[in-house]
C-alpha cells in the first residue's frame, strides 16, 4: 500500500515554504488595535468593574443558614434530642422509689418536653435574627447596593419559619399545645 498522496488533477499546488511561527504576523482588524491602545486592560478598570457589581456571598450564605436553622428548629435537631434524653435520665435519677405518678410524669415527660421546646426556640430565635440582619444589610450600605431577589426570598422564608418556630416554642414550653398528662386519683 502506497502512503504518498498525489494531488487531485485540478487542485492548485500547495505552498511548501517553511514558516517560522515565532516571526509570523497575524493580521488583526483595526478595532482590535484601537481597543488595545485605549487602556481598557488596566488593572484599575477591572477593579472598578468588580466594585460596581458587589458580591453578595455573605448575605446569601447567611440567608441560607437562617432558613436551614428554621427548618431544623421545626423538625427537631439532634441537639434537642440529646438535651431531651439527658433531662429524662436526670429526672428518673432524681425520683425516689416512692414518687407518685404525677411526679414520674413530670420527670419523664414534662422536663424533656420543655427542654426540646427550649432548644428549638433557641434555634428559631437565632434563625430569625440572622434573617432580619440579612434583610437589613442594604439599609446600612450604599443606596445602589441591593440584594438579589432570591437572597431576599430565602431571608423572608427564614423569617417566616423562624417566627413559626418561636410560636411553637411558646406553645410547647408553656403547655398550651398539648395538656400535661395527669394521673387519675
Amino acid at each position: 500500500m502506497d502512503t504518498t498522496k498525489t494531488p487531485a488533477p485540478n487542485a492548485p499546488e500547495a505552498d511548501t515554504t517553511p514558516v517560522d511561527l515565532e516571526k509570523a504576523e497575524t493580521p488583526q482588524p483595526a478595532e482590535a488595535d484601537d481597543a488595545l491602545t485605549d487602556g481598557d486592560l488596566d488593572d484599575d478598570t477591572f477593579d472598578e468593574d468588580q466594585d460596581a457589581q458587589p458580591s453578595h456571598v455573605g448575605a446569601a450564605a447567611s440567608a441560607i443558614v437562617a432558613a436551614g436553622l428554621s427548618v431544623v428548629a421545626l423538625s427537631g435537631s439532634w441537639v434537642a434530642g440529646i438535651v431531651s434524653e439527658r433531662k429524662s435520665i436526670t429526672g428518673r435519677l432524681d425520683l425516689s422509689q416512692a414518687a407518685d405518678a404525677n411526679a414520674q410524669i413530670a420527670a419523664q415527660f414534662v422536663g424533656p418536653w420543655h427542654a426540646t421546646a427550649l432548644v428549638n426556640g433557641i434555634f428559631s430565635t437565632v434563625a430569625l435574627i440572622i434573617a432580619v440582619f440579612v434583610l437589613a444589610l442594604p439599609a446600612f450600605a450604599s443606596p445602589e447596593r441591593t440584594l438579589p431577589t432570591w437572597v431576599r426570598s430565602v431571608s423572608w422564608a427564614g423569617i417566616a419559619l423562624g417566627a413559626l418556630g418561636i410560636l411553637l416554642f411558646v406553645l410547647m414550653y408553656f403547655d398550651l399545645l398539648l395538656a400535661i398528662p395527669k394521673a387519675a386519683g
